[in-house]
Protein backbone atom coordinates (compact mmCIF):
# COMPACT_ATOMS: atom_id res chain seq x y z
CA UNK A 1 0.00 0.00 0.00
CA UNK A 2 1.27 3.62 -1.00
CA UNK A 3 1.93 5.94 1.57
CA UNK A 4 2.14 9.16 -0.81
CA UNK A 5 0.46 12.08 0.94
CA UNK A 6 -1.02 14.86 -1.25
CA UNK A 7 -0.36 18.51 -0.42
CA UNK A 8 -1.55 21.57 -1.72
CA UNK A 9 2.11 23.90 -1.67
CA UNK A 10 3.89 26.27 -2.95
CA UNK A 11 7.28 25.58 -5.00
CA UNK A 12 9.45 26.85 -3.08
CA UNK A 13 7.71 24.62 -0.20
CA UNK A 14 8.26 22.15 -2.36
CA UNK A 15 11.87 22.66 -2.74
CA UNK A 16 12.24 22.17 0.35
CA UNK A 17 10.20 19.01 0.76
CA UNK A 18 12.69 17.89 -1.95
CA UNK A 19 15.84 19.31 -0.53
CA UNK A 20 14.86 16.91 2.90
CA UNK A 21 13.60 13.74 1.40
CA UNK A 22 17.26 13.85 -0.74
CA UNK A 23 18.96 14.21 3.21
CA UNK A 24 19.75 17.64 3.57
CA UNK A 25 21.16 18.47 6.99
CA UNK A 26 22.42 21.98 6.48
CA UNK A 27 20.96 24.83 5.01
CA UNK A 28 23.12 28.56 5.38
CA UNK A 29 21.00 31.68 3.76
CA UNK A 30 19.97 35.18 3.61
CA UNK A 31 16.35 36.12 3.03
CA UNK A 32 15.94 37.46 -0.62
CA UNK A 33 12.40 37.88 -2.56
CA UNK A 34 11.33 35.69 -4.07
CA UNK A 35 12.95 32.76 -2.47
CA UNK A 36 12.80 33.34 0.77
CA UNK A 37 10.33 31.05 1.57
CA UNK A 38 12.67 28.44 1.03
CA UNK A 39 15.12 29.59 3.99
CA UNK A 40 12.45 30.03 6.57
CA UNK A 41 10.57 26.68 6.48
CA UNK A 42 14.02 25.10 6.16
CA UNK A 43 14.77 27.31 9.41
CA UNK A 44 11.52 25.50 10.90
CA UNK A 45 12.06 21.72 9.95
CA UNK A 46 15.78 21.03 10.14
CA UNK A 47 15.97 21.47 13.76
CA UNK A 48 13.29 19.36 13.86
CA UNK A 49 15.08 15.82 12.40
CA UNK A 50 18.52 16.88 13.65
CA UNK A 51 19.79 19.30 10.82
CA UNK A 52 21.17 22.85 10.92
CA UNK A 53 20.22 26.31 10.07
CA UNK A 54 21.85 29.21 10.13
CA UNK A 55 21.03 32.82 8.56
CA UNK A 56 24.52 34.35 7.39
CA UNK A 57 25.18 37.95 7.04
CA UNK A 58 25.64 37.83 3.28
CA UNK A 59 25.12 35.50 0.08
CA UNK A 60 29.09 35.33 0.17
CA UNK A 61 29.04 33.98 3.32
CA UNK A 62 25.94 31.22 2.50
CA UNK A 63 27.88 29.96 -0.16
CA UNK A 64 31.43 29.36 2.16
CA UNK A 65 29.04 27.88 4.98
CA UNK A 66 27.51 24.76 2.80
CA UNK A 67 30.73 24.38 1.28
CA UNK A 68 32.77 23.84 4.98
CA UNK A 69 29.43 22.02 6.29
CA UNK A 70 29.69 19.38 2.66
CA UNK A 71 33.37 19.04 3.44
CA UNK A 72 31.84 17.50 7.03
CA UNK A 73 29.66 15.46 5.58
CA UNK A 74 26.20 17.24 5.23
CA UNK A 75 24.34 17.58 2.25
CA UNK A 76 24.15 21.45 1.97
CA UNK A 77 21.92 23.52 0.32
CA UNK A 78 21.52 27.48 -0.32
CA UNK A 79 18.82 29.73 -1.46
CA UNK A 80 18.49 32.71 -3.78
CA UNK A 81 17.91 35.55 -6.19
CA UNK A 82 19.32 37.95 -8.59
CA UNK A 83 22.04 39.50 -6.84
CA UNK A 84 22.47 37.59 -3.98
CA UNK A 85 23.70 34.31 -7.01
CA UNK A 86 25.61 37.32 -8.24
CA UNK A 87 27.46 37.39 -5.04
CA UNK A 88 28.12 33.69 -4.70
CA UNK A 89 29.78 32.99 -7.80
CA UNK A 90 33.08 33.10 -6.86
CA UNK A 91 32.60 30.89 -3.91
CA UNK A 92 30.76 28.81 -6.53
CA UNK A 93 34.05 28.32 -8.33
CA UNK A 94 35.45 27.28 -5.35
CA UNK A 95 32.89 24.46 -5.01
CA UNK A 96 33.71 23.33 -8.05
CA UNK A 97 37.78 23.15 -8.11
CA UNK A 98 37.59 21.63 -4.40
CA UNK A 99 34.82 18.94 -5.72
CA UNK A 100 32.88 20.04 -2.88
CA UNK A 101 28.51 18.73 -3.52
CA UNK A 102 26.15 21.31 -2.73
CA UNK A 103 22.85 22.65 -4.45
CA UNK A 104 22.36 26.51 -5.14
CA UNK A 105 18.70 27.36 -5.70
CA UNK A 106 18.29 30.53 -7.52
CA UNK A 107 14.64 31.85 -8.19
CA UNK A 108 14.77 34.14 -10.75
CA UNK A 109 13.51 37.51 -10.42
CA UNK A 110 13.98 40.61 -12.79
CA UNK A 111 16.84 42.62 -13.22
CA UNK A 112 19.97 43.73 -13.48
CA UNK A 113 20.67 45.26 -10.34
CA UNK A 114 17.98 45.43 -7.54
CA UNK A 115 15.38 45.21 -10.73
CA UNK A 116 12.25 43.20 -10.25
CA UNK A 117 12.54 41.99 -6.92
CA UNK A 118 8.49 39.96 -6.75
CA UNK A 119 8.42 39.90 -10.64
CA UNK A 120 9.28 36.33 -12.81
CA UNK A 121 12.61 36.58 -15.15
CA UNK A 122 14.85 33.73 -16.74
CA UNK A 123 17.54 36.14 -17.20
CA UNK A 124 20.28 34.46 -14.88
CA UNK A 125 20.50 31.32 -17.77
CA UNK A 126 23.88 32.50 -19.08
CA UNK A 127 24.98 33.58 -15.72
CA UNK A 128 24.42 29.89 -14.13
CA UNK A 129 26.48 28.78 -16.90
CA UNK A 130 29.43 31.22 -17.04
CA UNK A 131 28.65 32.81 -13.38
CA UNK A 132 32.23 32.03 -11.94
CA UNK A 133 35.64 32.88 -13.89
CA UNK A 134 37.43 30.08 -15.61
CA UNK A 135 36.63 27.09 -17.25
CA UNK A 136 34.46 24.86 -14.89
CA UNK A 137 31.74 22.03 -15.13
CA UNK A 138 28.10 23.48 -14.30
CA UNK A 139 24.37 21.33 -13.95
CA UNK A 140 21.44 23.56 -13.50
CA UNK A 141 17.67 21.76 -13.37
CA UNK A 142 14.60 23.90 -14.47
CA UNK A 143 11.56 22.77 -13.27
CA UNK A 144 7.92 23.94 -14.48
CA UNK A 145 5.53 22.93 -11.36
CA UNK A 146 5.86 22.44 -8.17
CA UNK A 147 5.61 18.97 -8.35
CA UNK A 148 8.46 18.82 -10.32
CA UNK A 149 10.21 21.29 -7.92
CA UNK A 150 10.15 18.50 -5.38
CA UNK A 151 11.43 15.32 -7.96
CA UNK A 152 14.13 17.79 -9.29
CA UNK A 153 15.24 19.04 -5.90
CA UNK A 154 16.14 15.44 -5.16
CA UNK A 155 17.78 14.85 -8.79
CA UNK A 156 20.40 18.35 -8.24
CA UNK A 157 21.14 16.24 -4.91
CA UNK A 158 21.62 12.83 -5.94
CA UNK A 159 23.76 14.49 -9.04
CA UNK A 160 25.50 17.02 -7.36
CA UNK A 161 26.95 13.86 -4.39
CA UNK A 162 27.43 11.38 -7.51
CA UNK A 163 29.71 13.68 -8.88
CA UNK A 164 30.92 15.60 -6.26
CA UNK A 165 29.70 19.36 -8.16
CA UNK A 166 27.76 22.10 -7.42
CA UNK A 167 24.25 21.54 -9.14
CA UNK A 168 21.98 24.69 -10.07
CA UNK A 169 18.42 24.45 -9.38
CA UNK A 170 16.99 27.30 -11.71
CA UNK A 171 13.72 28.35 -10.77
CA UNK A 172 11.66 31.41 -11.74
CA UNK A 173 9.25 33.33 -9.62
CA UNK A 174 6.44 32.32 -11.41
CA UNK A 175 7.47 28.70 -10.33
CA UNK A 176 8.57 29.58 -6.66
CA UNK A 177 5.26 30.75 -6.24
CA UNK A 178 2.58 29.35 -7.37
CA UNK A 179 0.32 26.83 -5.41
CA UNK A 180 -0.58 22.92 -6.90
CA UNK A 181 -1.71 20.10 -5.39
CA UNK A 182 1.40 17.58 -5.47
CA UNK A 183 2.53 14.32 -4.15
CA UNK A 184 4.62 13.70 -1.03
CA UNK A 185 6.40 10.25 -1.81
CA UNK A 186 7.42 7.66 0.84
CA UNK A 187 10.91 7.43 1.50
CA UNK A 188 11.34 4.04 -0.12
CA UNK A 189 10.06 5.38 -3.67
CA UNK A 190 12.65 7.74 -3.44
CA UNK A 191 16.14 7.42 -5.15
CA UNK A 192 19.08 9.07 -3.17
CA UNK A 193 22.32 8.43 -3.54
CA UNK A 194 25.13 9.75 -1.58
CA UNK A 195 28.97 9.89 -2.21
CA UNK A 196 31.50 7.93 -2.61
CA UNK A 197 33.34 7.30 0.58
CA UNK A 198 37.31 5.54 0.24
CA UNK A 199 37.85 1.97 1.10
CA UNK A 200 41.30 2.42 1.89
CA UNK A 201 43.48 2.99 5.46
CA UNK A 202 43.28 6.76 6.14
CA UNK A 203 47.13 6.99 5.55
CA UNK A 204 46.83 5.50 2.05
CA UNK A 205 43.68 8.05 1.02
CA UNK A 206 45.04 10.39 -1.78
CA UNK A 207 41.83 13.15 -1.54
CA UNK A 208 41.68 13.81 -5.44
CA UNK A 209 42.69 10.75 -7.16
CA UNK A 210 39.77 10.00 -9.37
CA UNK A 211 38.45 6.38 -10.16
CA UNK A 212 37.69 5.39 -13.30
CA UNK A 213 34.55 7.24 -13.37
CA UNK A 214 36.78 10.82 -13.11
CA UNK A 215 35.34 11.12 -9.55
CA UNK A 216 37.34 10.74 -6.58
CA UNK A 217 36.13 9.21 -3.37
CA UNK A 218 35.22 11.81 -0.51
CA UNK A 219 36.18 11.22 2.82
CA UNK A 220 34.49 13.55 5.59
CA UNK A 221 36.56 16.08 8.00
CA UNK A 222 36.53 14.27 11.05
CA UNK A 223 36.33 10.71 10.00
CA UNK A 224 40.22 10.28 10.54
CA UNK A 225 41.61 11.51 6.83
CA UNK A 226 43.64 14.20 6.38
CA UNK A 227 44.10 16.25 3.61
CA UNK A 228 44.43 19.56 2.07
CA UNK A 229 41.36 21.59 0.68
CA UNK A 230 42.47 24.38 -1.79
CA UNK A 231 40.66 26.75 -4.51
CA UNK A 232 44.11 26.90 -6.23
CA UNK A 233 44.87 24.02 -9.06
CA UNK A 234 45.80 21.40 -6.93
CA UNK A 235 47.82 17.80 -7.60
CA UNK A 236 45.58 14.66 -6.73
CA UNK A 237 46.61 15.12 -3.16
CA UNK A 238 45.19 18.28 -2.74
CA UNK A 239 47.59 20.76 -2.25
CA UNK A 240 48.70 23.75 -5.10
CA UNK A 241 51.00 23.35 -7.45
CA UNK A 242 51.71 25.21 -10.73
CA UNK A 243 52.63 22.24 -13.26
CA UNK A 244 51.14 22.49 -16.70
CA UNK A 245 50.30 19.35 -16.92
CA UNK A 246 48.74 18.91 -13.90
CA UNK A 247 46.48 21.66 -14.39
CA UNK A 248 45.87 21.02 -17.74
CA UNK A 249 44.37 17.41 -16.40
CA UNK A 250 42.76 19.13 -13.56
CA UNK A 251 40.28 21.08 -15.34
CA UNK A 252 39.31 18.59 -18.26
CA UNK A 253 38.35 16.05 -15.84
CA UNK A 254 36.10 18.52 -13.87
CA UNK A 255 34.68 19.13 -16.74
CA UNK A 256 34.23 16.31 -18.61
CA UNK A 257 33.24 14.54 -15.55
CA UNK A 258 29.68 16.39 -16.35
CA UNK A 259 29.68 16.53 -19.80
CA UNK A 260 30.60 12.99 -20.79
CA UNK A 261 28.13 11.44 -18.48
CA UNK A 262 25.18 13.95 -19.51
CA UNK A 263 22.94 10.87 -20.64
CA UNK A 264 22.86 10.29 -16.93
CA UNK A 265 20.91 13.57 -16.38
CA UNK A 266 19.38 14.25 -19.74
CA UNK A 267 15.81 15.55 -18.37
CA UNK A 268 13.43 17.04 -21.34
CA UNK A 269 9.75 16.99 -22.22
CA UNK A 270 8.75 16.47 -25.65
CA UNK A 271 5.02 17.63 -26.42
CA UNK A 272 2.99 17.41 -29.68
CA UNK A 273 6.88 16.60 -31.47
CA UNK A 274 5.73 13.89 -33.99
CA UNK A 275 4.65 15.75 -36.86
CA UNK A 276 5.53 19.71 -35.87
CA UNK A 277 6.87 21.56 -38.36
CA UNK A 278 7.05 24.39 -35.58
CA UNK A 279 8.49 23.79 -32.51
CA UNK A 280 8.64 25.95 -29.66
CA UNK A 281 11.52 25.94 -27.40
CA UNK A 282 10.66 26.93 -23.67
CA UNK A 283 11.67 25.93 -20.15
CA UNK A 284 10.12 26.96 -16.49
CA UNK A 285 7.09 29.02 -16.19
CA UNK A 286 6.88 30.13 -19.58
CA UNK A 287 7.18 26.18 -20.68
CA UNK A 288 3.59 25.86 -19.32
CA UNK A 289 2.85 29.09 -22.11
CA UNK A 290 3.87 27.52 -24.86
CA UNK A 291 2.22 23.83 -24.10
CA UNK A 292 -1.00 25.93 -24.38
CA UNK A 293 0.09 27.54 -27.32
CA UNK A 294 0.75 24.33 -29.27
CA UNK A 295 -3.14 23.00 -28.75
CA UNK A 296 -4.09 26.26 -29.56
CA UNK A 297 -2.21 26.60 -33.06
CA UNK A 298 -3.10 23.00 -33.32
CA UNK A 299 -6.73 23.86 -33.77
CA UNK A 300 -5.56 26.51 -36.51
CA UNK A 301 -3.97 23.46 -38.40
CA UNK A 302 -0.78 24.62 -37.29
CA UNK A 303 1.78 22.06 -37.00
CA UNK A 304 3.33 22.74 -33.60
CA UNK A 305 5.00 21.07 -31.24
CA UNK A 306 7.04 21.56 -27.70
CA UNK A 307 10.60 20.68 -26.54
CA UNK A 308 10.97 21.58 -22.96
CA UNK A 309 15.05 21.66 -21.54
CA UNK A 310 14.53 20.46 -17.80
CA UNK A 311 18.60 20.35 -18.01
CA UNK A 312 19.22 23.34 -19.07
CA UNK A 313 22.74 23.06 -18.74
CA UNK A 314 24.99 21.17 -20.05
CA UNK A 315 23.46 22.49 -23.22
CA UNK A 316 20.68 19.40 -24.73
CA UNK A 317 23.05 19.12 -27.78
CA UNK A 318 21.96 15.70 -29.18
CA UNK A 319 18.11 16.44 -28.79
CA UNK A 320 18.31 20.02 -30.13
CA UNK A 321 19.75 18.89 -32.99
CA UNK A 322 17.06 16.28 -33.89
CA UNK A 323 14.61 19.03 -33.15
CA UNK A 324 16.18 21.16 -35.60
CA UNK A 325 16.77 18.41 -38.45
CA UNK A 326 12.58 17.56 -37.83
CA UNK A 327 11.31 20.92 -37.64
CA UNK A 328 10.80 23.74 -40.28
CA UNK A 329 10.68 26.62 -37.80
CA UNK A 330 12.12 27.03 -34.15
CA UNK A 331 10.65 29.85 -31.49
CA UNK A 332 12.74 29.98 -28.24
CA UNK A 333 10.20 31.69 -26.08
CA UNK A 334 11.97 33.00 -22.76
CA UNK A 335 11.65 36.13 -20.71
CA UNK A 336 14.71 37.70 -21.46
CA UNK A 337 16.43 39.15 -24.36
CA UNK A 338 17.31 35.76 -26.17
CA UNK A 339 20.09 33.91 -23.53
CA UNK A 340 18.83 30.16 -24.56
CA UNK A 341 17.68 31.16 -28.02
CA UNK A 342 22.36 31.69 -28.95
CA UNK A 343 22.74 28.10 -27.80
CA UNK A 344 19.58 26.79 -29.85
CA UNK A 345 20.93 29.02 -32.74
CA UNK A 346 24.01 27.24 -32.70
CA UNK A 347 23.09 23.80 -32.94
CA UNK A 348 19.70 23.79 -34.87
CA UNK A 349 20.44 27.22 -36.56
CA UNK A 350 21.95 24.91 -39.55
CA UNK A 351 19.07 23.14 -39.85
CA UNK A 352 16.41 25.40 -40.15
CA UNK A 353 15.28 28.72 -39.00
CA UNK A 354 15.52 29.73 -35.44
CA UNK A 355 13.52 32.63 -34.19
CA UNK A 356 13.34 34.21 -30.89
CA UNK A 357 10.10 35.12 -28.40
CA UNK A 358 11.05 37.68 -25.99
CA UNK A 359 9.98 39.65 -22.72
CA UNK A 360 11.11 41.26 -19.78
CA UNK A 361 8.81 43.67 -18.33
CA UNK A 362 7.70 41.46 -15.16
CA UNK A 363 4.85 39.73 -16.24
CA UNK A 364 5.25 35.94 -17.54
CA UNK A 365 4.38 35.39 -21.02
CA UNK A 366 1.31 34.41 -21.85
CA UNK A 367 -0.14 32.03 -24.72
CA UNK A 368 -1.26 34.80 -26.68
CA UNK A 369 2.04 36.08 -26.70
CA UNK A 370 3.66 33.04 -28.03
CA UNK A 371 0.35 32.14 -30.78
CA UNK A 372 0.96 35.70 -31.91
CA UNK A 373 4.68 35.80 -32.39
CA UNK A 374 4.28 32.43 -34.20
CA UNK A 375 1.03 33.49 -36.50
CA UNK A 376 2.71 36.91 -37.67
CA UNK A 377 5.31 34.65 -39.29
CA UNK A 378 3.88 31.72 -40.74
Amino acid sequence: MSNKKYKLLQGNEACVEGALAAGMRFFAGYPITPSTEIAEISSQRLPLIGGKFIQMEDELASMAAIIGASLTGLKSMTATSGPGFSLMQENIGYAAITETPCVIVNVQRGGPSTGLPTSPAQGDVMQAKWGTHGDHPVVALTPNSVQETYEYTVKAFNIAEKYRTPVILLMDETVGHMREKMIIKDPSEIEVINRKKPNCKPIEYIAFKPDKDMVPPMAAFGEGYRYHVTGLVHDETGFPTNNNEVAENLIRRLVEKIEKNIEDFSYYEEYRLEDAEVVIVAYGGVSRSAKYAVDELRKKNIKAGMFRPITIWPFLEKQIREVGLRAKEIYVAEMNLGQYFLEVERVAGKYCSVKKINKVNGELMTPDEIINSIGGNI
